[in-house]
């Protein structure tokens, strides 16, 4: 025999709290993940490449405008 509370038994109760629970957990770890990786260094790779479009646009002289 279930008990109801405010219309909820107490199973969907726990069964609601648990996913919140694990929800909140979720939540936790993507922004601990999500934090770390926007500290992180550029590779050096990606640095070259970017020198190199800025100083490609330096050459053309910037005739594009950034488009």
């Amino acid at each position: 025999m279930q008990r109801r509370i405010f219309g909820q038994s107490t199973d969907a109760m726990a069964q609601q709290q648990k996913k919140s629970s694990i929800d909140k957990q979720i939540d936790e770890n993507l922004k601990r993940v999500f934090d770390q990786t926007l500290n992180e260094e550029l590779p050096e790779k990606f640095l070259d490449l970017i020198s190199q479009l800025k100083a490609k646009e330096s050459a053309d002289g910037g005739a594009e405008n950034g488009k």
